[in-house]
């Protein structure tokens, strides 16, 4: 964050953690350990530093949600349902979206112990890969021509007009494409969490766009340079990991040398991964209410609140 931090108070990890404490943590060390991601690095320190002022943050904002609900029922004289509550969370890939979207979960869950809050990733709303091949943007899966943003918008839409039961498709990180007639079902959650890459960009030629369903809204930003090192500490865990699997996407390339498989790796970071977060995920970063800035190690050094 530079020059376009204007609209945003700057505030370093020191001053942040001090907004808001509670002793007891939400979440044990065993269960922080199997929400974390490939490679991520978190602590329960980052979660009592970090996560517990800003799950505090949220709750102001959810306040004030439900005061305006009220209010337009007083309006209209008529009862008014509140509508679930919308998180969205954005950034690159391997920057650590789906833990930080994990850990939301559990510590939102256990904040309002009788409100369900449910989490979904934009992944499932991704083209299927015979769609993607026949298209010939294969090799574009993760730009903004690659979703089912209509798909995308009607069950964000099912979902704030409170249907009871609101299906999404299932994506499969073990195939690396959607699992054909299988869902996801969403059940009229107080809170959802949306967390993907594509949470808060305008596509071209949308009325309505994701980001107009969310009430909250997270960037989690980094260099770009310390991304690419840790989507390359991904790689490799995924190789190790997918070793012994010969159905999951990564076993093929454990097939390979090492020197082969990293070569492939770095080049996809430049040629689509750098460039879809270049061209339409950082250009996103500035319409979020916060953002979450790490550095080394996926520490958390700076967040920035947006003013107004």
């Amino acid at each position: 964050m530079k020059a376009d931090a204007m609209n945003y108070y700057a505030i370093k990890r020191d001053e942040w953690q001090h907004f808001y404490k509670d002793g007891a943590l939400p979440i044990t060390e065993e269960e922080l350990q199997k929400i974390k991601g490939f490679n991520d690095r978190i602590s329960l320190q980052d979660v009592q530093d970090i996560y517990v002022p800003l799950s505090h943050l949220i709750h102001l904002y959810m306040k004030e949600f439900e005061s305006l609900q009220l209010s337009k029922g007083l309006f209209l004289h008529q009862y008014q349902t509140v509508p679930p509550f919308i998180v969205g969370i954005a950034g690159s890939v391997a920057v650590g979206k789906s833990t930080t979207a994990r850990l939301l979960q559990i510590i939102l869950q256990r904040t309002f112990k009788r409100r369900s809050v449910e989490l979904i990733t934009t992944d499932g709303f991704l083209y299927p890969n015979h769609v993607l091949a026949e298209r010939g943007i294969m090799d574009k899966k993760g730009f903004p021509e690659s979703y089912d943003m209509e798909l995308l918008i009607d069950f964000l839409n099912r979902v704030k007009s409170g249907q009871e039961e609101v299906q999404a498709p299932l994506y499969s990180h073990e195939v690396y494409d959607i699992v054909p007639d299988e869902y996801e079902v969403i059940k009229q959650p107080d809170i959802l969490i949306v967390e993907g890459i594509n949470t808060l960009q305008l596509p071209a030629n949308q009325r309505i766009y994701v980001s107009d369903f969310f009430d909250f809204s997270i960037f989690v930003d980094a260099d770009s340079q310390l991304i690419e090192s840790w989507y390359l500490d991904r790689f490799d865990a995924l190789l190790e990991y997918a070793k012994d699997k010969p159905a999951n996407y990564y076993h093929e390339f454990t097939k390979w040398t090492k020197e082969e498989a990293f070569k492939m790796a770095k080049d996809v970071w430049q040629t689509v991964n750098l460039k879809n977060l270049n061209e339409y995920i950082l250009p996103t970063r500035n319409r979020a209410d916060i953002i979450l800035h790490k550095t080394k190690h996926h520490r958390i050094d700076e967040i920035f609140l947006r003013k107004y």
